[in-house]
Parts: structure tokens; sequence; C-alpha cells
């Protein structure tokens, strides 16, 4: 093992990172959800998964002073915080203390909570937190919380790593729901419009578990970043993915263009693949190598200024094309596969 390689290592990979932390109270937590300074990441707020009792052994938790796990913040631009890891300890407060109005604000499915299955505190079960005592309710709107706050001048990046690396929450987040949290901005908006457009939907054949977790926008965004930058990939997708990402948050001076070229693209494969993109009698959901070929493909028709007619039946052949099948399955990472499977069907479109 060479020491100095892994010390190069961490040096190399070693980024300026700055953090504040704050011991806050329950109390000034819940006041800062209710005016908006902290964001509850609504981007993936649907994946709140404690029960009851699991709510309700935090609140107990709290009562008694037995510390609780850091809560994990990010600072946005206009100084308000983004939670990166405490989304179940957060909202279960809110679903202690909120009253209806705010509790659906940050969870659509959240209720009330009532207290329940505690063993150390059995006489609160059943109990709303109006219903406690004054003394016990001033105790838990006390108590401090500690609060680790990722400043603004860390980088994209390295606020994707945190959300990676520390969210708990219990569900694994695809890694367009973290881009989703990360990368805030007129560009995110603009691919979940995208994803809701209806040829775009006809055309890409996904299972429901798919389109809610964030398979949809990862889509679309690689179909701009490949269509843009597809010489610049080299093997990693999701570091390809997020730094085009970062480069569009930071300025998007495209977005007509790229409207008008998407909405043609899909447009013009619904009309000629009415099936969607999948291949002969196989499942009837559309590999994501294979969406990659054929849109950005089209997309390289419709741009040239030599632009073809695309051809239905050409457009269906290559689809079930045995060279084809080969570039799309197995090994495809890699720019040289990528750049392949894009000209094979431009070649075969001709």
């Amino acid at each position: 093992m060479n020491s100095n390689k892994i010390q190069e290592q961490i040096e190399n990979n070693r980024r300026s990172v700055s953090f504040d932390s704050y011991d806050i109270t329950v109390r000034q937590l819940f006041d800062m959800i209710q005016e908006g300074l902290i964001d509850i990441a609504p981007e993936y707020q649907r994946h709140f998964v404690w029960d009851e009792v699991r709510q309700s052994q935090l609140i107990e938790s709290l009562i008694l002073g037995i510390p609780v796990p850091n809560l994990f913040m990010a600072t946005n631009k206009d100084s308000s915080w983004e939670v990166i890891d405490g989304l179940q300890r957060l909202t279960t407060i809110v679903n202690f203390l909120g009253d209806e109005q705010l509790i659906k604000k940050t969870n659509a499915n959240g209720i009330k909570l009532k207290l329940k299955g505690l063993e150390k505190l059995d006489t609160l079960n059943n109990s709303f937190f109006e219903d406690l005592p004054k003394s016990v309710q001033l105790m838990f709107m006390t108590r401090p919380v500690r609060v680790t706050v990722l400043n603004d001048r860390s980088d994209f990046e390295l606020r994707y790593d945190l959300f990676e690396r520390l969210n708990t929450g219990g569900v694994t987040l695809h890694p367009q729901e973290i881009r989703n949290c990360v990368y805030l901005g007129k560009f995110k908006d603009f691919l979940q419009e995208c994803a809701e457009n209806q040829d775009f939907l006809d055309v890409v054949k996904m299972t429901k578990n798919a389109e809610r977790t964030g398979n949809r926008e990862e889509l679309v965004l690689k179909f701009f970043s490949y269509y843009e930058d597809r010489e610049l990939f080299v093997h990693s997708v999701k570091e390809f993915l997020n730094d085009y990402m970062a480069k569009k948050t930071e300025s998007f001076p495209e977005q007509t263009a790229y409207k008008s070229l998407f909405e043609e693209t899909f447009a013009r494969l619904k009309q000629l693949l009415p099936q969607g993109i999948v291949r002969g009698n196989r499942t009837n959901i559309t590999p994501l190598v294979l969406f990659e070929a054929i849109s950005i493909a089209t997309a390289d028709i419709i741009t040239d200024e030599n632009q073809q007619i695309l051809d239905s039946q050409k457009l269906q052949d290559v689809l079930n094309n045995a060279e084809l099948t080969k570039l799309t399955t197995g090994a495809t990472n890699s720019r040289n596969k990528l750049t392949q499977r894009i000209n094979f069907v431009k070649e075969h479109l001709a």
C-alpha cells in the first residue's frame, strides 16, 4: 500500500468546506419552518416513512432530553436553509406542533400526531401536543437540537455528495431526486416541465415506480447533456450529469431553443413510433440506453442543416437491429459506445 499515493488522493479530493453549527430549540425550528426559513426538501417529501410509533419515540426522546442526531442543512442564496438530512425528524415536529394547514403543506399525506406506543412515558400515550401539561409543553419546546449548516460558499458537487451520504430518511433517493434538491433554478424547473410533455410520456414507456422517483427528469437531462456535451462524457454517468446540471444552473440562455428542439423531437418520435421506443415483442418498457440512441440521433437529424426526412419503417427496423442491440446492452457507459450507438442510428436512418 503506497502511503504517498493515499495521501495524494486524499489531498486531491479534499474540498474547502465551510460549516456553521447551532443549538436551536424545537420552538425556534418550528417557527423557522412556519416562516419558510427552512425548506423541508419538497422534491422528496413523499418519502416520509415514519409511522406514529416511530414519530412518538422521537417526541419522547426530546422531552426526556435524550440526544438526537444532528440535523444537516444547506444555505440557499436567499439565506434560507434547505434540509439535507433530517426530513423525518422535522416533519415529525411539524406533525406534533402544527395545525392541519401546515402539516399538509409540509407533507401532503401528513396527519396530526397523537402519541402512541411509548414505554418510558406511557402516561402520554393517546395525547396530542395540546393535551400535555403546560410544563411538559414548555420542556419540549425549549429542548435544543444541534444543527450543522453547510454555508453558501460550498459548491454544488459537495452539496450533492452530502445529500447522497448523509440522507438517512429510510428510503434510498434516486440521483435525480437529489439533483432536484441541489440544483435549484430555472434549468431544474425546465427539466420538470419537459418531463410532463405528453409526446415524451407517450414515447418513453416507464414503470410507475420509475416515474415517481425522478427517472423521467433524468432522461430529459440525459437528452440535453448528451445532445450538447457528449464529447465530454468519460465513464461516470452520475458525475457527467451533475456537471452538466451545475453548468446549466449557473447559466441557461438556450431555454427557448432547447424547448423547441425537445418538443419537435418527441412529436416526431410519437408520429413515427406510435408504440413508443420499445423493441419487438419484448416487455413494453423503453430500454434507457436505446432511448439515448434514438432520441439524440433524432435531435441531431432535426438540427442538421441538410435535414433528412425521417422514415417510420427505417426507424422501426433500427429498433430491432441486432447490431444496435449489441451497442445498447452490456458495458455501455463509455463515450465510444455512446457515440457509436447514436451514429449507428443516424446512419441507418439516412
